[in-house]
């Protein structure tokens, strides 16, 4: 009888230690995400953000199972310009074995770092990148959640044509316009369509000027919209080229009567690079922003609430709220496709439809061929007070948030 107790004993033991082996294999069981984005020098600020929605993202996924029944581990990859894209991807596919990539804070790395991943076969989720040549090459592991360059330009141009002309009380006729831009693919595709539909639109485009982001004096192009008197001073760039615009403006008194900003201009970093009057009036059309009302952004008021809790400040850009989104996307359709291989995913691209105003950013899913989202557009903000205020769309904004004219 001892020895059958003991032979039982022995037999549940071992049944044991390998239920519980086997359980500690699966809670190790990791899907790795490498996320590609500046983590040094002048643009790391806004390549961490984007990685805090990242973050934030896979806190919420894991609490409901993770992807495919792994929990998400995020990976970084530091890239300041394309060949370290192409470096962080190689290091991420080889030596962390990611499952997939995302991105990307720079359309340059992010054109690069796709390509690299291919070689891979790894599927590239874009979230931030703006450049429409991205999802133009038809790159068969490239997808992109979040809104696009064109999106960008089509929201500046509406807020022009539908709100800004009537306030100035002018016909679109009778606009002045001049267009200023960073001269990566990102400023010159947005200016490009920009231009476009405002002459189609009888607006007067007085001038289209170009600059690095990387410049330390851009004196020449202010003064180049300055001498054509614009009642709308439009412009694309990061947060270096923007900020260094502004302050030159304002030292060389060039003040329109209407600035609009596209992709940069709504952080802090620009509030204390210019000072509370120096951004009064200022326009962004931007990614939306957690104050969207609850109407256009359901779970906005959440997000915001857990990015406090976790970081222990408010968001530094909105970037991070795109992130977050878009990371939720690419979630819930490699769940969908059963795994992460590029041509699974993008099978069951055509299954994850969803209408307008189903995620925190307003968002829905909808990808065309090329495997854009085209239900993703950015907002407007406006500088009032020191306080970053979304005004445009007008379902965006809150009941008391009203776009004004003038500083």
């Amino acid at each position: 009888m001892n020895n059958t107790l003991t032979r039982r004993t022995l037999m549940g033991a071992a049944v044991t230690a390998s239920i519980f082996a086997a359980g500690a294999v699966s809670a190790q069981e990791t899907f790795k995400v490498g996320a590609i984005n500046p983590y040094s020098g002048p643009l790391a600020l806004y390549g961490n953000e984007v990685t805090r929605g990242y973050e934030l993202a896979a806190d919420a996924i894991n609490e409901n199972g993770g992807v495919l029944g792994k929990t998400v581990e995020i990976v970084k990859g530091n890239a300041t310009n394309p060949q370290e894209g192409i470096s962080a991807v190689e290091q991420l596919a080889t030596r962390d074995n990611v499952d997939v990539l995302i991105g990307t804070y720079l359309s340059s790395v992010a054109g690069a770092a796709s390509e690299t991943a291919l070689n891979y076969n790894k599927l590239y989720w874009d979230t931030n990148a703006l450049a429409s040549v991205l999802t133009e090459r038809g790159l068969p592991n490239f997808v992109r959640s979040g809104p696009y360059s064109v999106s960008f330009a089509q929201v500046s141009v509406d807020l022009i044509l539908d709100s800004l002309a009537g306030k100035l009380g002018k016909a679109p006729s009778d606009l002045k316009v001049w267009i200023e831009h960073e001269e990566s693919v990102y400023g010159s595709s947005i200016a490009e369509y920009q231009k476009e539909q405002l002459e189609e639109a009888g607006v007067q485009v007085l001038g289209v000027g170009a600059h690095s982001y990387k410049s330390i004096d851009l004196t020449d192009s202010v003064l180049r919209a300055k001498d054509a008197e614009p009642d709308i001073w439009l412009q694309t760039g990061y947060v270096p080229d923007s900020n260094l615009l502004l302050r030159t403006a304002e030292n060389q008194r060039f003040d329109p009567p209407v600035k609009v900003f596209v992709g940069t201009g709504d952080t802090n970093e620009t509030l204390e690079a210019l000072g509370e009057e120096g951004v009064e009036g200022l326009l962004v059309v931007s990614y939306p922003r957690p104050d969207v009302s609850e109407e256009f952004g359901p779970g906005s008021d959440a997000y915001l609430e857990a990015y406090r809790a976790k970081f222990d400040q408010d968001p530094v850009a909105p970037q991070s709220m795109a992130a977050f989104v878009g990371m939720k996307i690419m979630a819930e359709t490699v769940n969908e496709a059963g795994n992460a291989d590029p041509a699974a995913v993008a099978e069951a691209l055509p299954k994850m439809e969803k209408p307008e105003g189903t995620y925190e950013t307003g968002f829905g899913v909808d990808f065309n061929d090329n495997k854009q989202n085209v239900r993703a557009h950015p907002t407007v903000i406006q500088w009032q007070g020191g306080n970053q205020v979304t005004v445009f769309p007008e379902v965006a904004a809150q009941g008391s948030q009203m776009l004004g004219i003038g500083n």
